[in-house]
């Protein structure tokens, strides 16, 4: 028989303490994500020349930037949180209390991503496509982490997957009776995303996803997961702009730049992609993938 609901976790597994530390459920959610990133970005970078250890050299400024990003983004599309007379400046900088916004991540981590990309001599584009399947594994991982927080939730709904919320938790909408469930949006975009891993690597079985390609793809399927998703969502979301959330907007964006990078590059790439990295920076020494063969 199916469930007739999901519960929410216990509001005390959402963090832990660890000696003097306080340890965030979310938090740990996000590092599994990230680990499970750089290993699938590697594994594709290892089997397209790469070699060994690079994915941790364009991380390790793409991950700081990107979490600039997405704390930045979450700020100043929520404005009213933060900008008021009275209000305390350093909230802008308290991460450690919520509120963090993945299309400020993917600005952030673009801009970190170019400059390691830029120091290791590997082609942006060849990095994007070798990281875009295992973005969307990330983005699944770490949604999981809004399921321990209570937080990513729809419309009400009578399904057997619908999501409970206490009336007590600071979530639930006002004017709603206690018992009322809710679509479980976290739930929703985690099968999204798997999904479009599988929709990501077939299309490279039967197409040539290269130069960006792939990337692009990601874009438009996050993107259009994202759009519907927030039209949904009920819990706190970003300032408005013509009455349509900001994520929204950055999701119809999203999917703009992913057709327009896809048709770009189709026409000025029309050739096979031979090496992942930039004129002259090809490694001096066999890459990994080539030294195991021929062992």
């Amino acid at each position: 028989m199916l469930p007739l609901s999901i519960p929410s976790p216990d509001p005390a597994l959402a963090q832990f303490t660890l000696g003097p530390l306080t340890i965030h459920t979310y938090a740990l959610c996000i590092l599994a994500g990230i680990i499970a990133a750089v290993i699938i970005t590697q594994r594709r970078l290892s089997a397209r020349g790469g070699t060994r250890g690079m994915v941790l050299d364009v991380i390790i400024w793409a991950v700081p930037l990107g979490i600039v990003g997405a704390r930045l983004y979450h700020v100043f599309t929520h404005g009213g949180d933060y900008f008021y007379p009275g209000a305390n400046l350093w909230n802008i900088v308290a991460i450690w209390d919520g509120g963090n916004a993945l299309y400020g991540s993917l600005i952030g981590g673009a801009v970190g991503a170019y400059i390691g990309c830029r120091r290791q001599g590997i082609k942006l584009w060849s990095f994007a496509d070798a990281l875009a399947p295992a973005m969307l594994v990330a983005q699944a991982t770490g949604r999981l982490g809004n399921w321990f927080n209570h937080e990513l939730f729809g419309l009400p709904t009578t399904l057997p997957w619908g999501l409970e919320i206490l009336p007590t938790d600071t979530m639930f909408p006002d004017g709603l009776p206690a018992g009322t469930l809710f679509h479980p949006l976290f739930l929703y975009e985690m099968i999204w995303n798997l999904i479009g891993v599988g929709i990501i690597l077939l299309l490279e079985r039967r197409l040539s996803l290269r130069w960006g390609k792939a990337f692009a793809v990601y874009l438009i399927w996050y993107g259009l997961g994202r759009s519907w998703l927030e039209a949904i969502r009920i819990d706190p979301t970003s300032d408005a702009l013509l009455g349509i959330p900001a994520n929204i907007w950055a999701s119809f964006v999203a999917i703009a730049l992913g057709v327009v990078l896809f048709v770009v590059q189709a026409k000025r790439h029309p050739e096979p992609e031979l090496t992942i990295y930039r004129d002259g920076r090809e490694p001096t020494t066999a890459p990994e993938s080539v030294t195991a063969e021929k062992s």
